[in-house]
């Protein structure tokens, strides 16, 4: 989009609605203020919109994630604070090194919040952190779809990572997603996983499955009912967050923004970017998604394509956004400010 400063795009909608925030404060600092204000006496964080997430254990890494992104310049770094969510995380983390599975009634996206915790550990950089974290590296590579488990390359799971807790299987895969894989990805190649290891090996499987011919890619090669566009001629759209996912999940294998499935995925993205909902839903009956995923796509399009501008709705007097519509939690204003801190430190 020539001539358009992203940064403009970015802070201008945050802004204009936080007109009462004290001289010199920007909506980063606002939005990390107000998550930081949010941190439980735990040390955790919890939502109070919705019960599944009340134990903290995935929000809490999925936060502290966002904030330890938060330059100093920005805001003071308040190591003590960031010690009690570690404390926390390593409090909720089971003997063989899963995050997720301490609330009695159910699981809190185990393998989701045992990657972030990776890291977020590795990330604070505090003492004795490979030793922590290494206990949750060999618990995800257990997750995976593969062999070991009982999976074939030629079976929709293979390669792939689902929710968590216990082993799946076959036939029985449970829930799988692309957005679940590119986070244990991340997290496998925060901790030094190289690309010729078996599970970076084997997730290319999955993520070769993931792609449609028009460069893009859908969230469930399992599941066909949450890929959020829909199908198409036997296969599923292409939408927005998918393919940035795809590109995230791509790089965090070690494939290169030369390889073909990178750079079709950028390509498929730059024609399709909107400013403020994800692509792929236009003039469907599931546009609905697209401002669903509002602050998702900002997120993962921000680390994707940090070029590509973005606006972000009003930010509320208290620095948190949320957003109106409820299809994916984004209502919840610890999981909108979050993501919105990830867009906003890529401005």
């Amino acid at each position: 989009m020539p001539g358009i400063n992203r940064r403009t795009f970015l802070l201008t909608a945050a802004a204009a609605a936080c007109s009462c925030r004290r001289p010199g404060s920007s909506p980063l600092q606002k939005a990390a203020e107000y998550l930081w204000a949010q941190q439980a006496d735990d040390g955790g964080f919890h939502s109070s919109t919705y019960g599944l997430l009340r134990s903290g254990q995935s929000l809490t890494p999925f936060v502290l994630d966002a904030l330890l992104r938060v330059p100093p310049a920005t805001l003071e770094a308040r190591p003590a604070a960031v010690d009690r969510a570690l404390t926390f995380i390593k409090r909720n983390t089971n003997a063989e090194g899963a995050l997720g599975h301490m609330d009695k009634n159910s699981a809190d996206y185990p393998n989701y919040a045992t990657s972030l915790a990776v890291a977020v550990i590795l990330k604070a950089a505090r003492k004795g952190c490979e030793r922590d974290v290494a206990p949750m590296v060999a618990q995800l590579k257990a997750q995976q779809f593969c062999e070991a488990n009982g999976w074939k390359p030629d079976a929709s799971a293979y390669g792939a990572w689902g929710m968590g807790g216990p082993i799946h299987h076959p036939p029985d895969a449970g829930h799988v997603d692309l957005s679940m894989t590119r986070c244990v990805l991340e997290a496998l190649k925060l901790d030094g996983v190289p690309p010729s290891d078996p599970a970076m090996k084997r997730a290319l499987v999955y993520l070769d499955r993931s792609r449609n011919a028009d460069g893009g890619f859908y969230f469930s090669a399992v599941n066909p009912e949450i890929n959020k566009a829909g199908e198409a001629e036997g296969g599923f759209v292409s939408y927005g967050t998918a393919t940035a996912d795809g590109i995230l999940a791509l790089r965090a294998a070690g494939i290169s923004d030369t390889d073909e499935r990178i750079a079709d995925a950028i390509q498929w993205l730059r024609r399709r970017h909107r400013l403020d909902s994800a692509p792929g839903f236009e003039g469907t009956a599931r546009e609905s998604w697209a401002s669903g995923l509002r602050f998702y796509y900002a997120y993962v399009i921000s680390r994707a394509l940090p070029d590509l501008p973005v606006i972000l709705p009003a930010q509320a007097a208290d620095g948190s956004f949320r957003n109106p519509n409820k299809m994916v939690k984004e209502d919840d204003p610890l999981i909108a400010t979050t993501f919105a801190v990830h867009a906003l430190t890529k401005a």
